[in-house]
C-alpha cells in the first residue's frame, strides 16, 4: 500500500484529527474514498481499451514476442547453432558421456587393429608454461657460478 507503515499511517490519522477536525473527518474520509475509487475505476477501464485496441491491431503476438524476449537464453541459442549434435562438447569434455567416443573398443568388422601400441602415460592435460621451464636447483652452488 504504498510503502507504508502501520506507525506512519498512524501519524497521517492523527495529523488528519488535528487538521480537519473530528466533525469534519468522516466527510473527508468518505470523499478519499470516492476519489480513490473513481481513480481504480479509470485505471481498470484504460486497460480495458487498451487490450480491445491490442485485439483488434492483432497485437497480441508482440505481446507474446515481448514475453519470449523476457526468457531469452543467448548461450543455449548459441550452443544450438554452433554445435547442433554435441561434437565439440564432447571433444573437450569426455567425462559427459559422448556415445559417439572413439576410446570405446569397436567389435566386428569396424575394429581396427593396433600394432604395438604403447600404454597411455600419466601425464597432466595441460603443464602451465612456467612449470615446464622450471629446472631444479641444485644443493650446493659454488661461488660464482652461472645456474642458467
Amino acid at each position: 500500500m504504498l510503502g507504508f507503515s502501520w506507525s506512519e499511517l498512524l501519524v497521517i490519522m492523527m495529523v488528519a484529527l488535528v487538521v480537519i477536525g473530528p466533525k469534519d473527518l468522516p466527510v473527508a474520509i468518505r470523499t478519499a474514498s470516492a476519489a480513490i475509487r473513481k481513480m481504480r475505476g479509470l485505471a481498470n477501464e484504460f486497460q480495458g481499451h487498451v487490450q480491445d485496441l491490442m485485439r483488434e491491431a492483432d497485437l497480441a503476438d508482440v505481446g507474446n514476442d515481448l514475453r519470449s524476449l523476457r526468457n531469452f537464453d543467448l548461450g543455449s541459442l548459441a550452443e544450438r547453432h554452433i554445435d547442433p549434435d554435441g561434437d565439440l562438447r564432447h571433444a573437450f569434455d569426455p567425462a559427459s558421456g559422448d556415445p559417439h567416443d572413439m576410446a570405446t573398443p569397436m567389435i566386428g568388422a569396424d575394429a581396427v587393429e593396433t600394432h604395438d601400441a604403447e600404454p597411455p602415460i600419466d601425464a597432466p592435460a595441460f603443464i602451465p608454461p612456467n612449470e615446464a621451464r622450471h629446472r631444479p636447483v641444485p644443493a650446493f652452488i659454488p661461488p660464482g657460478t652461472r645456474l642458467w
